[in-house]
């Protein structure tokens, strides 16, 4: 198991889904599975590692195949000293079919595999050839608990919604606790959906209406009640917190939490700390409604248009960069709502840094289209101090993001800061 460890501290930091970029990995093993492999010449695992290089320690997930006589395999991870190469597992059928034969339940005799191009955070595999094709999502970093992506969809498939893929099934497993030795804890490697072939996220939709300069408020306002019926389905399905003290405070803190990380990394927004401070304020005065589950990372990339279904939503997995005990908690509904209106904006932005431009109103009025269609199927109000602040703090997280992987893109979130604390 050393000389596996050893290939892995030279492959890992070459992947996407890799988060201590700038490390050498210090890795240890905590978990090791085997899954059943209907191909005798290779040896289908998956390990559970923690990188101690950095701290708190991450657990990421490492699906491999093992071969003996793999003379050159593409997607090699290295070769122990015997000569067996460790293959990534996403990329060879023997895992793929041993995949999917755990999460569906059924064998894969003749389905085809590949893995979606694009992803940061983890590998998603489609499965197609079947009577109905299959994505299944292997969440490379791993947390104690169900992942929030397998249980708010599982909890919206078994209640008919027609707003999510039909969820198909699940892996999980156990492993050491890397902060508590001998004590062993348990969660989620996998999960597998509906696949929708052929459609578009709404990114490109609102991107290609603005670009042609064409309105978007009428998929604005669909998207906005799509929005509240799957708001409502959560609240219905799964618990919900009065919006108390504690629960205030512990917004306010982590409100507070990323405006320190944002001045840090972003010097010119010390000059709006007093103001972002005041909108904040007058959030935490208001009326709040109940918190419950919500998607905790939405915009128009997780949106996917059906033209059978209407508006799709994925990807529940919640914000990256909140922890995941954050992500799980019930939470304002305004923070997804904030999230889109966030998206909007930068369907704009991003076309006047190619020179192009949308109309002058067009995120403003999707945006206000947005918003009705959300208060016409729910009945709440969606405007307001709260609403201001979610928003405010999402285009916090964006100056962050951005700072730190496309500095160009930066005056996006830096312009709507200005616009929310009223400098412009």
């Amino acid at each position: 198991m050393d000389s596996t460890l050893a290939c892995l501290v030279d492959w890992m930091p070459r992947q996407r889904w890799y988060t201590s970029k700038g490390h050498s990995p210090l890795l240890r093993l905590l978990a090791a599975q085997d899954l059943i492999s209907s191909d005798p010449a290779a040896r289908v695992r998956i390990l559970v590692v923690a990188d101690e290089a950095v701290r708190p320690s991450v657990v990421y997930q490492v699906p491999m195949v093992l071969r003996a006589n793999a003379e050159d395999p593409a997607h090699l991870i290295g070769r122990t000293p015997d000569g067996v190469a460790l293959i990534d597992g996403a990329h060879d059928p023997a895992f793929t079919a041993a995949l999917f034969a755990e999460v569906s339940g059924t064998p894969a005799p003749r389905m085809t595999a590949r893995v979606l191009s694009g992803e940061q955070s983890n590998t998603s595999v489609i499965f197609e050839g079947g009577s109905a094709p299959v994505i299944c999502k292997l969440f490379r970093q791993l947390n104690p608990g169900i992942n929030p992506d397998i249980e708010l969809q599982t909890a919206l498939t078994e209640a008919g919604s027609r707003h999510v893929p039909r969820a198909v099934g699940q892996l999980d497993a156990s492993w050491t606790d890397p902060g508590s030795p001998g004590r062993e804890v348990s969660g989620s490697l996998a999960f597998a959906q509906e696949f929708l072939p052929g459609v578009e996220d709404a990114w490109r939709v609102a991107l290609r209406a603005a670009a042609a300069e064409e309105s978007f408020t009428s998929a604005a306002h669909a998207l906005g009640a799509a929005t509240g019926d799957v708001h409502l389905s959560l609240a219905r399905l799964l618990p919900t917190a009065p919006a108390d003290d504690d629960a205030r405070t512990a917004v306010a803190v982590a409100w507070q939490r990323r405006l320190d990380i944002a001045i840090s990394e972003v010097p010119p927004l010390a000059r709006h700390r007093d103001a972002v401070a005041a909108v904040y304020e007058r959030a935490l005065q208001t009326r709040w409604q109940p918190l419950q589950r919500i998607h905790g990372d939405f915009h128009l990339g997780q949106v996917l248009h059906a033209p059978a279904r209407g508006w799709v939503l994925v990807d529940f997995e919640g914000e990256p960069m909140r922890p995941i005990s954050e992500r799980r908690r019930p939470d304002s509904v305004l923070r997804d709502l904030a999230g889109m209106l966030r998206s909007f904006d930068y369907v704009a932005g991003s076309l006047s840094r190619d020179g192009s431009a949308a109309p002058a109103s067009w995120a403003s009025d999707a945006r206000r289209a947005f918003l009705g269609g959300y208060e016409g199927r729910t009945g709440h109000p969606a405007t307001g101090p709260l609403l201001d602040a979610f928003e405010l703090d999402k285009a916090i997280y964006e100056a962050i993001y951005e700072s730190r992987n496309r500095p160009d893109w930066l005056g996006i979130p830096l312009a709507a800061i200005d616009r929310l604390v009223g400098t412009t």
